[in-house]
């Protein structure tokens, strides 16, 4: 073999050593990816375990995933960045804004809307490099597409940013306020609005068509196929055609849909959530119903997908492992452990095996998938403690009767 040769094969080998270290390290959008699976791979070296950390207020937000470290914001404005092999603190910064938005990652940068606007915190220094003041707040979480930020704002204009020094390249006002996260598909931009309007617009801001349901849509795009698919308040869930515009079709969940779709191209599943607390999965094609599953509360998380297993929340406090061609649960967590039951709108990124959640009362889980083993929560041991004041009341109560 040439010289020539041995060096191109140790080139290219190089490359594919490098190439997937460089993609683990982006989340360039609301869960990750334009079909919100929200899966990541875990590097060789990863060691799952599991865990659970405290961020001291309630987390609305959902996390982002970077090799082998989550980012995660509370409701008052505190980043904090874990290790996902052990759940321990690495680093924080108090923004101090309130903030419903989730970041995203491209590189050393960090991108996450808050009631002030938009800011970009430098990974490597832990600052804040810059930020893009508002006149509303900014709930839509943002879209990284190549050196452009793109996010919604409530005052209901979507902004273009220069991922460098937050400049602005964009503004459409479409109306309404936009707290749905936009995603961007073969050039071309998809959001929602409060206005009950749907929008596909070029990168320069023109409208290609608009799509009008009968309430507000805060649910985020999900992409696949060529279909672009969102829920809205009005119960539906909607699948249009992404180029022209078009129903291919439509279901009633029977109330409010808040949360946003997640796309299985490879098994044709469309998974959501609804107000009703119903998970259902629809045939991506047509909109059959395949199966649904009932939690008996509001679900707003967006599914994530690992293999042949999905992965939500609802706000009865319990996270769900379902089997996503029966919809038959695998496994059920609930850190709560029924007395201290929070929330869970907050959606599920998969990091390997680990599934890693937050809820509202401001927990930040780990738990193993393939095993189905999670921590044992710091409220089982405040359920225990009030069991035993129960026992210790009602003891009491007993011989005090039997004293009469």
């Amino acid at each position: 073999m040439s010289f020539n040769k041995k060096y191109l094969i140790l080139v290219f080998a190089l490359l594919l050593l490098i190439a997937p270290v460089s993609a683990e390290s982006n989340w360039l959008s609301f869960q990750g990816s334009v079909d919100h699976q929200a899966f990541s791979d875990e590097n060789a070296d990863f060691v799952s375990n599991i865990w659970f950390s405290n961020l001291e207020s309630s987390v609305l937000s959902s996390p982002a995933i970077s090799d082998n470290f989550i980012y995660l914001i509370s409701e008052e404005g505190i980043l904090k960045v874990f290790n996902m092999e052990n759940g321990d603190l690495s680093w924080q910064l108090d923004i101090n804004s309130s903030t419903l938005s989730s970041p995203v990652i491209k590189d050393d940068q960090l991108f996450v809307g808050n009631d002030d606007g938009l800011i970009a915190v430098n990974l490597t220094s832990y600052e804040i490099s810059w930020k893009f003041e508002t006149t509303k707040p900014v709930n839509s979480t943002a879209f990284i597409n190549d050196d452009t930020i793109y996010v919604g704002c409530d005052n209901g204009h979507l902004y273009g940013l220069d991922i460098d020094n937050g400049d602005k390249v964009l503004d459409v006002e479409l109306g309404g306020k936009i707290q749905s996260s936009p995603i961007i598909v073969n050039d071309t931009i998809f959001v929602g609005s409060t206005n009950n309007e749907f929008y596909s617009l070029t990168m320069n801001g023109d409208e290609n068509w608009i799509y009008t349901t009968g309430d507000q849509i805060t649910s985020s795009p999900a992409y696949a196929d060529g279909r672009i698919a969102f829920g809205s308040q009005d119960s539906f869930i909607y699948v249009l055609n992404s180029t022209t515009g078009s129903l291919l079709w439509s279901e009633d969940l029977g109330n409010s849909v808040k949360a946003s779709p997640t796309m299985d191209s490879y098994d044709n599943n469309l998974f959501i959530g609804s107000d009703g607390g119903n998970i259902t999965c629809f045939d991506l094609r047509d909109g059959t119903e395949k199966w649904s599953f009932n939690t008996g509360s509001p679900v707003e998380s967006t599914a994530a997908i690992k293999d042949n297993q999905i992965v939500a929340g609802s706000n009865n406090g319990n996270i769900y492992v379902l089997n996503k061609y029966t919809g038959n649960p695998d496994f059920t967590y609930n850190p709560g452990t029924i007395l201290f039951n929070s929330p869970i709108s907050s959606s599920p990124v998969i990091y390997g095996d680990n599934v890693l959640f937050a809820d509202e009362s401001g927990y930040l889980y780990s738990f193993n998938i393939e095993k189905n083993e999670a921590p044992t929560p710091i409220f089982f041991y405040y359920s225990l403690a009030v069991l035993i004041i129960v026992l210790a009341i009602c003891v009491v109560a007993i011989k005090k009767y039997r004293r009469k």
